[in-house]
């Protein structure tokens, strides 16, 4: 039997879903005067990109990584004071998605 792909996972990095969560959470937040769809936006990108981290790179990887995330998050909130709101999401998503992809490379060669 042929082994179906999964395309959530393969065809995405776990950056780009943190990413998303990051940017969209916030956009939808805005956009739609609703504090809590982005927060929803927000979790479920994470609860993924978490999952995502877990398969590729373990356990102990995904919790740093997901604890980045949450701390990105709330630390968007002093940094939007000085910088503004749109420009503190894309500086902590950099970030985010930079570690992500930094630990996902060095996960792949720890194991090969």
């Amino acid at each position: 039997m042929a082994k179906v792909p999964n395309v959530i996972a393969d065809g995405a990095p776990a950056a780009l879903t943190a990413a998303s969560g990051l940017i969209g959470g916030y956009g939808v937040a805005r956009w739609t005067g609703r504090r809590e769809l982005g927060g929803a936006v927000l979790a479920v990108a994470g609860a993924g990109a978490a999952a995502q981290w877990n398969r590729h790179s373990g356990a102990r990887t995904a919790a740093v990584l997901t604890g980045l995330y949450v701390a990105a998050f709330g630390g968007s909130h002093p940094l939007a004071k000085r910088i503004g709101a749109w420009p503190s999401v894309f500086a902590v998503t950099g970030v985010v998605a930079a570690a992500s992809t930094v630990a996902t490379a060095l996960s792949g060669r720890a194991e090969a």
